[in-house]
């Protein structure tokens, strides 16, 4: 029979999406196949430690960050194993493959990227440079800006101008109407982001993002439908079909996505003729501009009036959780949990080979 391959399974991280991480964790866990695949746990705690742990379970209860073992992925190419560390004694465990479940800054921005590449090990989802840039929303925008694609209008603004708010007030005035949406470049999960109606409004809204990132994005605000389109694969990616959000609130915060059970998704939403692949042709052509691989969430606005599909952002590791778009399309398609976490597993396989 033939032996097992090693996958180690990252979760938690430190950024603000850390428990949305562990939720996905386990789905994603839960579908691998424990005939094929022997299970290393890591979870990475807010503060940066990594941890052993044992079974699916300390990561349902929250008491795997008491694990006493660290496991830290060696960066030497030679050894592609993970260390573990327990009393000043290390040990060294082989692994065939990783697969980060990490949302956000530290885990889906590029940085474990770069490690897996270092060490030369197999990994899901997207490469070094993709994972950056899509997570920085200001240079997804100058990519997308090239393809032709319409995005929302922008005004970029840096946390060390924020000593002068007034300023950057003006700034944000001089291009923009009320109401506009204000954003970490680089959070994800609606984290830090805010709406705001009036200067005032505004002002609070930069500041609160300038919590979370160096540079803070304004937009105009696109009135229309929310609509995401999953896109699966490496040399020749597919995007699922189309699905709609319904938020609770005035638009999708983190606390609509996670905590709010009147926020909703329509996985076969009424669209006009053509959009369905409009979304989904222009979902791929930003996957593939910003070398995406193995998967990625696009997201659009379908403006109201206009009918207009306006480019919102991409998620290169969007949740797994149970109300998460990603996964949902691809059942919708015919392709289960398992089916999924499979092919991406595979498909890591595949990079690695070329």
């Amino acid at each position: 029979m033939k032996d097992k391959l090693s996958i180690a399974v990252l979760f938690g991280g430190q950024s603000s999406e850390h428990e949305v991480s562990c939720v996905s964790a386990v789905a994603v866990i839960s579908a691998i196949d424990k005939e094929k695949y022997d299970l290393i746990l890591i979870g990475i705690t807010k503060g940066g430690q990594w941890i052993k742990v044992e079974d699916i379970e300390a990561i349902k209860n929250g008491t795997w960050k008491r694990g006493d073992t660290r496991a830290i992925i060696s960066p030497e190419a030679a050894e592609q194993s993970v260390l573990l560390i327990k009393d000043n004694k290390v040990r060294m465990q082989k692994i065939d493959v990783v697969f980060p479940v990490l949302h956000g800054m530290y885990g889906e921005d590029g940085t474990v990227q770069g490690i897996f590449e270092l060490a030369k090990i197999p990994y899901v989802g997207c490469g070094v440079l993709s994972s950056s840039v899509s997570m920085d929303k200001v240079y997804t925008k100058i990519i997308v800006d090239a393809l032709g694609i319409r995005q929302a209008a922008y005004v970029l603004i840096y946390r060390s101008d924020l000593d002068d708010l007034e300023t950057c007030v003006r700034k944000v005035e001089d291009e923009l109407k009320y109401p506009v949406f204000v954003k970490p470049s680089k959070a994800g999960s609606s984290q830090g982001v805010s709406k705001a109606k009036d200067k005032e409004g505004l002002k609070e809204a930069l500041l609160s993002a300038g919590q979370h990132d160096l540079k803070i994005l304004v937009e105009e605000t696109i009135t229309g439908r929310e609509l995401e389109c999953a896109v699966l694969g490496g040399y020749g990616p597919r995007a699922s079909k189309v699905g709609e959000i319904l938020p609770a609130d005035d638009f999708y915060t983190y606390d609509a996505k996670y905590n709010n059970e009147d926020s909703q998704t329509d996985l076969h939403p009424d669209l006009s003729e053509g959009i369905m692949e409009k979304v989904r042709e222009s979902a791929l052509q930003i996957f593939k501009a910003v070398e995406g691989f193995g998967l990625s969430r696009v997201d659009f606005f379908l403006e109201t009036g206009s009918n207009d599909i306006v480019f919102n952002e991409i998620n290169t590791l969007p949740g797994f959780t149970s109300i998460s778009m990603y996964p949902m399309l691809w059942e919708d398609s015919g392709i289960d949990n398992k089916q999924l976490v499979e092919h991406l597993i595979e498909s890591a396989f595949l990079r690695y080979a070329d």
